[in-house]
């Protein structure tokens, strides 16, 4: 029998999965054939999240489905609502075990006879890391490079679910990609719980962008490299470089902003003001004309009055954010903000929906504003994927899953564009960078199937970086 794998929540989850999916298999050499073999007799593996009350409603819910539907199968449950109250989760209907966010990581905690094992997420020192050459039915695939938080933001309860922060080594994660390129992935998000911190904790303390810089070195085969969600308060120098000159970089940033009001932000105890959140999306726009600017944000925050969420919707008005994730404000017990006076859940939700649709307007102009450009699409589907800035696009014709191919936008829509004329062009399509002369004058898209970025060819003409930092931390 194969493992059903259940999974909520972020990235870092998706690829804990894929962990698990593995684990599973190793546990059971005699198991099926298929694609993905996994642990003995029927198992539903349910990795839960703890960001709000309504990703743990939905896991408990389909818990309590599968447990009806499928009264035979064993019910593991593990993920950060789980390493928060096992007890709670080990009450529900059909729950065999439970397995906190260390254990399910460990080859251990899969074998036949494994019972519930919840470690002190506290105490890990370490990230174990894990080679993972498949992610099932996913175009993209996800390397985690960093775990756990040291900051204690008041509405978060995450760092509890995830213990410090511990930064997986550069030797490692090149590793782990080379394999993922081998295995014929196209592009790669490098994600963790706050991946700007990565580095703090290895020798040297190298930051995100030397870990992505020499990633991209020592993998040239890579075309397209990601990034999931960045703290706006930690985004280092070499970063910075990389999305000015690096096209294998993808033009995309996500950034945890939250809030709108430095009010608020205090009260959250963000790391950011508004004044800093602004100086990064004009430098990112500035260092790579067109790069497309994301954000999550809350809803409804403790406190916020309506002058206070006016502030954060003038503010997403005007920093023009595409890609918008939105959250009414959800109570995690234990935390500060559980303890501050509520706004009401109606109005949270109010709210919410004004924001996603200020990110609505947002989005749909940025989509009429490639209209007539050519794109890298990573295909998902045969006629749908992702573009570089991580627009979902649909083909009017056919294309292989899994290639980055370029075709032209010819129409922008709600949900994101239609594409044609799809590029012949040797080899694999790695990334696209419209190209101008000294004098700023239009020469064309420059299709590149390996990194190729001339400096008095792009659109921004910046002068040549500083000199990089002497190399620092291990590869192995």
């Amino acid at each position: 029998m194969t493992a059903e794998l259940l999974t909520f929540g972020c990235r870092l989850n998706t690829y804990e999965s894929e962990v698990m999916r593995d684990l599973c298999s190793r546990a059971d050499p005699g198991g099926s054939s298929r694609a993905h073999p996994a642990a003995p007799a029927e198992t539903i593996i349910v990795n839960t999240c703890a960001v709000t009350a309504e990703a743990e409603r939905q896991a408990r819910q389909a818990i309590r489905r599968a447990a009806r539907e499928r009264p035979g199968a064993r019910i593991v449950v593990t993920g950060c609502a789980a390493q928060l109250d096992p007890a709670a989760w080990a009450a529900l209907p059909g729950v065999t075990r439970v397995l906190g966010n260390q254990d399910k990581l460990k080859p251990e905690s899969w074998a036949p006879d494994a019972g519930s094992a919840v470690s002190d997420i506290m105490t890990a020192r370490d990230t174990a890391p894990h080679l993972v050459t498949d992610f099932a039915g996913r175009s993209r695939a996800f390397v985690q490079v960093q775990q756990g938080c040291d900051h204690r933001c008041t509405f978060c309860i995450i760092p509890f679910g995830r213990g410090p922060s511990r930064s997986v080594p550069i030797g490692a994660v090149v590793t782990q990609v080379r394999a993922l390129v081998a295995a014929g992935y196209r592009e790669v998000v490098l994600t963790g719980v706050d991946i700007a911190s990565y580095g703090a904790d290895l020798p040297g303390a190298p930051p995100l962008g030397q870990l992505a810089r020499r990633l991209l070195t020592l993998v040239p085969e890579l075309p397209r490299l990601r990034l999931s969600s960045l703290d706006p308060a930690a985004i280092d120098a070499d970063l910075w470089r990389l999305v000015a000159q690096e096209p294998r970089l993808m033009p995309h940033l996500h950034l945890s902003l939250q809030a709108g009001s430095d009010l608020v932000l205090k009260r959250m105890k963000r790391r950011h003001s508004i004044a800093d959140a602004r100086r990064v999306i004009d430098q990112a726009r500035t260092l790579r004309p067109g790069i497309a600017i994301g954000a999550d944000l809350i809803a409804g925050f403790p406190t916020e009055t309506d002058a206070l969420f006016c502030e954060t919707l003038a503010f997403v008005e005007a920093a023009d954010m595409p890609f918008l994730h939105v959250f009414p404000y959800s109570e995690r017990p234990g935390t500060p903000a559980a303890r501050m006076p509520a706004v009401p859940v109606a109005m949270r939700r109010e709210r919410a929906a004004r924001l996603r649709e200020a990110g609505r307007r947002a989005a749909r102009r940025f989509f009429e504003a490639q209209v007539g450009q050519t794109v890298s699409v990573l295909m998902e589907a045969a006629n749908t994927g992702h573009s570089e800035h991580f627009v979902p696009v649909r083909l009017q014709g056919d294309a292989e899953p899994g290639r980055v191919v370029a075709a032209r936008a010819i129409a922008a829509t709600d949900e994101g564009l239609v594409l044609t004329n799809l590029s012949r062009v040797a080899g694999e399509v790695g990334w696209v960078a419209k190209r101008t002369n000294r004098s700023g004058e239009d020469e064309g898209d420059r299709v590149g199937t390996r990194p190729y970025f001339p400096l008095n060819q792009t659109a921004h003409h910046l002068a040549a970086p500083p000199p990089l930092p002497p190399e620092t931390g291990e590869l192995s």
